[in-house]
């Protein structure tokens, strides 16, 4: 069984930051992409950032500059620092990981729960 268990979130001011963790844990044997998406009442979920194994990085237009991406491959957790949050980044935010399990050859998705964002103005 492969869990991903999301933490950090909260209620901040414009202007403030939060730092997300997203930890993997259960029979794993390889963990490659980790992401960062987000989704807004009514609206549909949205690729926020992503950090390969070899710690390459991709962030949306609307997060660069601010938010800042990391993972942590021995502890099996990435990260999400969001600096200068503003209030339309107000979401539910979600993990992503792309898992190989023990004994299989292949890579499967996994989400977390999810953790609420709110930022007020």
């Amino acid at each position: 069984q492969v869990q991903l268990v999301e933490s950090g979130g909260g209620l901040v001011q414009a202007g403030g930051s939060l730092r997300l963790s997203c930890g993997a844990s259960g029979r794993i044997s390889s963990i490659n992409t980790m992401s960062w998406y987000r989704q807004a009442p009514g609206e549909q979920r949205e690729l926020v950032a992503t950090i390969t194994s070899g710690g390459s990085t991709h962030y949306a237009d609307s997060v660069k500059g601010r938010f800042t991406i990391s993972r942590d491959n021995a502890q099996k957790t990435a990260y999400l620092q969001m600096n200068s949050l503003k209030p339309e980044d107000t979401s539910v935010y979600y993990c992503n990981a792309q898992i190989m399990g023990w004994g299989t050859t292949v890579y499967s998705g996994y989400w977390g729960q999810g953790t609420q964002v709110t930022v007020s103005s």
